[in-house]
């Protein structure tokens, strides 16, 4: 089949990745569906043997195998803990691209809806106006439409964030130009992440360009399988930021899409927007207005292995006087959003979002602090749903928030 957004789909190619994998199950305490059920099948060591019996004709594409290797969070946490390095995150993608082939790619609707935002923005505005709302979110309209299995979809609604409109002064002479991703479901559902990093970009002498035309990473359909659809959705995204050397990203979620696949041969550079603010020269000359609270910080799977920008997430907010951090523990390794996956496999994400809840809940925060959108919104409904009332902030969305500059 060739190469596609730099993963290779060929039986060879699975098998060789397959082979570097010496079975010692060191992975398996990290890996968060083994931990919700103990199956091996469940397993990163289970999965891999799956992929090398598929890749080498041992065993049929079934259902039952399609679902093991669909349940699987594509965290990472296994590849990052593995002796024998074996490169997982390719793997598993590969492998459900030669189960499924160029023309069976599954889209689920948050795809479908992924690949056109400004549809998606628009059913996510709907969803949050005061009557309708209400309407979409009533037990009444949920039980109307499970026989569509679409009731889950409405329950797991964003709530749109209130977003500060008050303009932000650039530097006439800026120091720097960088261009801000905005993402798919993000462009709406963080629109305040984006509004404050902005505003701590402009605090520290850099022009930010935001491109009209830009949209999905192309991170769903990578992790489907679908080949065709992230190459599509990378182009399109390549051309939006054409002239940007810089693409910041706020969305963990999408960082190593971006970072690996659609600008990995191009001239732009992408950095995590946590890691380039600490990074900065001049970060020690912001200022920022105390908040005396307690926060539970959650790291996101993909910001503690893709992104591995948690340390500086930790040394920004450590800039804000009074604010107490506490960490979550790192079991189970992902709170159950991954991209789509909360809708696809309810049973195993509730799970996991269960017991971050409780662990949070345990801290007894006056706030939940995550990096990546999928995490927030997920534990933000997570939250609300058991009575709890703990709002969920973004990282960035608190520093803009304190600044004082």
């Amino acid at each position: 089949m060739g190469e596609s957004m730099n993963v290779v789909v060929d039986a060879t190619h699975v098998a060789a990745l397959a082979d570097q994998c010496v079975k010692c199950g060191l992975c398996l305490p990290h890996c968060p569906t083994y931990h919700v059920g103990l199956i091996e099948a469940e397993s990163p060591r289970g999965r891999i043997a799956f992929a090398q019996a598929l890749a080498l004709g041992q065993i049929e594409a079934t259902p039952a195998l399609s679902t093991h290797l669909d349940q699987c969070l594509a965290c990472l946490h296994c590849e990052r803990v593995c002796p024998s390095k074996v490169r997982y995150g390719e793997l598993i993608v590969a492998t459900r691209s030669l189960l499924r082939g160029p023309t069976r790619a599954r889209r689920s609707l948050l795809g479908f809806l992924t690949a056109h935002p400004r549809w998606l923005r628009t059913a996510l505005r709907l969803a949050n106006a005061p009557i309708l709302g209400d309407v979409l979110r009533s037990r009444a309209m949920q039980a109307l439409l499970r026989p569509l299995r679409l009731d889950r979809l409405l329950r797991e609604l964003p709530r749109l964030p209130a977003v500060d409109t008050s303009a932000t002064r650039q530097n006439a002479s800026p120091r720097g130009r960088v261009g801000l991703f905005l993402g798919c479901v993000a462009a709406a559902a963080d629109r305040d992440v984006h509004a404050g990093a902005v505003r701590l970009l402009h605090a520290l002498g850099y022009e930010v360009v935001l491109p009209r035309d830009q949209g999905c990473c192309g991170a769903l359909a990578l992790h489907a399988g679908d080949m065709d659809g992230a190459d599509g959705l990378g182009a399109r995204l390549r051309d939006a930021f054409v002239g940007v050397d810089t693409v910041l990203v706020c969305a963990t979620g999408c960082f190593g899409t971006l970072r690996d696949h659609v600008f990995a041969r191009g001239a732009a550079r992408v950095r995590e927007i946590h890691e380039f603010l600490d990074a900065d020269a001049r970060v020690s000359n912001l200022r920022f207005r105390p908040l005396p609270a307690r926060a539970a910080l959650h790291t996101p799977c993909t910001q503690r292995n893709v992104a591995q920008a948690q340390n500086a997430i930790a040394r920004l907010l450590s800039r804000i006087p009074q604010l107490k951090i506490a960490a979550l523990p790192e079991q189970p390794g992902c709170c159950g959003a991954a991209g789509d996956y909360f809708l696809k496999h309810a049973p195993i994400a509730d799970a996991l979002r269960a017991e971050k809840i409780e662990q949070t809940r345990l801290l007894r925060p006056d706030l939940l602090v995550t990096s990546n959108v999928g995490c927030r919104i997920f534990f933000d409904n997570g939250l609300r749903q058991c009575g709890a009332a703990i709002p969920v902030k973004h990282p960035v969305v608190l520093l803009s928030a304190q600044l004082d500059n």
